[in-house]
């Protein structure tokens, strides 16, 4: 029989709500004689076990309470209902240099870390060899924590964290700030971990991750547990979660783009920028767009290696003689990784009269690294020669790539590799 390591009961948590910190302070002393809150459910009686020597992880859309359920694993808040038993020595990695003091040294807080946890100087200084090597921070070890990058910060933490010889690792969204080569020892370490029997609960938007290095994976959407089951599973389900998230602003995304027009739209089943910023003479408009996986569905998340299209509906207000229709993909910091236009790719496009409407696909194999990306969409042309914009709509809607490996860079250029 498997040994548990974490067990939870019906976990409910419940956030009072203030308008004004006086209210708080009224209710908090017991001189409100009304209820003067709101109350926000964040857990709806969770129940999870997780068995020693498992990795599992947790995904879910914002505010689907996976950091709440994790801090209530470990302590750090109370639930407002249900139980939680834990057995072992935690480890956990919750927010980025959480317990740090800003004006100490890097070995200062490593001493102050350990104490926290339970150790003796003595039994801090014999692990402290392994916790520098670790974080790799060079000569920043006796500089105030103040003056860290958040790269820093987390290679420190997290050597901390692990090397504290702890029996369950616990660790929310920290390794999506170190660097590549950083993320790769941080999972070597991982897998280390679980060759010693050791248990590790994560939280990560990193889906590729979640379905490398987890044996099971939790899905909670708006505080509540929809599902556990193998990784695959758990990010096939995320994908609908994603969809009733998306479903919810089509309203107010149909009306922003369309005032006025009725039916059913490509972008309605796409989650939406609402701040996109668009521009153009408007010869041309881009009435509608999609981005459609290899099934054929209309969704922001496509799989790395596969097959995915890209497409829009342009109304032509007015006579356009040399349209020309392209797309970009941008990574979060804003550079432009990718992208390709009708006359880039030598198509024909014929001249356009007013009232005329036209459909543009780009279909191409995803090999963008997993992440997550911001799509531009553009109708331009040349008026005797004089390049025109007709409409632009610049990070119109988000595109996440989900991948099982990712290599370094942007691309994977997909490497046959051969050892003889």
């Amino acid at each position: 029989m498997e040994e548990t390591a974490i067990k939870v009961t019906k976990v409910s948590k419940i956030y009072k709500l203030y308008d004004t910190p006086s209210a708080r302070l009224k209710d908090a002393l017991g001189l409100s004689r009304k209820r003067n809150y709101r109350e926000h459910q964040a857990l709806r009686e969770i129940s999870l076990t997780i068995h020693k020597g498992e990795t599992v992880g947790i995904i879910g859309t914002n505010g689907s309470g996976k950091s709440t359920i994790l801090k209530i694993i470990t302590g750090v808040i109370r639930q407002t209902s249900g139980e939680v038993e834990v057995k072992g020595r935690i480890s956990a990695l919750l927010e980025l240099g959480a317990g740090f003091n800003q004006e100490y040294t890097g070995i200062e807080n490593v001493y102050l870390q350990g104490t926290m946890m339970g150790f003796s100087r003595e039994e801090i200084a014999r692990k402290i060899n392994a916790i520098l090597e670790f974080a790799d921070i060079g000569d920043f070890i006796n500089q105030p924590v103040k003056t860290y990058s958040s790269g820093m910060f987390v290679r420190l933490a997290f050597a901390v964290a692990i090397n504290i010889e702890p029996e369950i690792l616990i660790v929310d969204e920290a390794l999506s700030v170190g660097d590549v080569f950083f993320q790769a020892k941080c999972y070597r370490k991982f897998e280390e971990f679980k060759e010693m029997g050791k248990t590790i609960l994560f939280v990560s938007h990193d889906l590729s991750s979640i379905t490398k290095y987890c044996d099971r994976a939790v899905l909670l959407n708006k505080g509540v547990k929809v599902m556990e089951g193998t990784p695959k599973e758990a990010v096939d389900q995320f994908k609908m979660a994603l969809v009733e998230q998306e479903e919810a602003q089509r309203s107010k995304n149909a009306s922003r783009w369309m005032p006025g027009e009725t039916g059913e739209k490509w972008r309605d089943s796409l989650s939406v920028n609402p701040q996109t910023l668009e521009y153009g003479d408007k010869k041309a408009e881009i009435l509608d767009f999609a981005i459609v996986d290899k099934t054929g569905k209309i969704t922001n998340v496509i799989e790395k290696g596969e097959l995915c299209t890209i497409k829009m509906r342009v109304l032509f207000h007015q006579d356009v003689a040399e349209p020309i229709f392209a797309f970009t993909l941008k990574n979060l910091m804003g550079i432009e990784l990718t992208g390709t236009n009708t006359l880039l790719e030598k198509q024909i496009v014929e001249p356009k009269k007013k009232g005329e409407i036209q459909v543009v696909s780009f279909t191409q194999k995803m090999i963008l690294q997993g992440g997550e990306y911001l799509l531009s969409l553009g109708c331009t042309g040349y008026e005797k020669e004089e390049f025109k914009v007709h409409h632009r709509l610049y990070d119109v809607c988000s595109l996440g790539v989900i991948s099982e490996k990712n290599t370094v860079g942007f691309f994977d250029m997909e490497s046959a590799v051969e050892i003889e």
